[in-house]
């Protein structure tokens, strides 16, 4: 898990807004302080994974006295937000018995799944890690 850092700004005819250093153009606002910092977490994990698709390099977190330190960022409180970084995919060879690799076929493809992405899923549950 990486954090960045998150500008919470609010101005008097508008919700709270979040905008981030490292991201320019990922912003986002929720209607309560709670609901933009939720907001934000969603935002950003979409912006980095667009970056991803698009081969993009993910940039390192910017600390936090370089932030507060540029003008441009007077007022705003900092958050920080937590973000997952998918990483490349790579291909791999398995040796599968043909009738189980039809079962997960079967099984991916009726759960709208892909066989890779029903793969990874089943080795995450098993290693206890049922998420990204």
């Amino acid at each position: 898990m990486t954090v960045y850092i998150g500008l919470l700004r609010k101005d008097p005819r508008s919700d709270f807004g979040v905008d981030f250093p490292d991201f320019p153009g990922c912003v986002t606002a929720g209607s309560t302080i709670e609901e933009a910092v939720a907001m934000a977490r969603e935002a950003l994990g979409f912006h980095i994974e667009g970056m991803v698709e698009d081969g993009e390099e993910i940039p390192s977190p910017s600390g936090l006295e370089a932030v507060t330190r540029d003008p441009a960022n007077e007022g705003a409180v900092p958050i920080l937000v937590p973000v997952d970084i998918p990483g490349k995919a790579v291909r791999v060879n398995v040796i599968v018995p043909d009738r189980d690799l039809k079962a997960i076929d079967a099984w991916a493809r009726s759960h709208g799944m892909s066989r890779s992405g029903f793969l990874v899923t089943a080795a995450r549950k098993a290693m206890g890690a049922g998420r990204r």
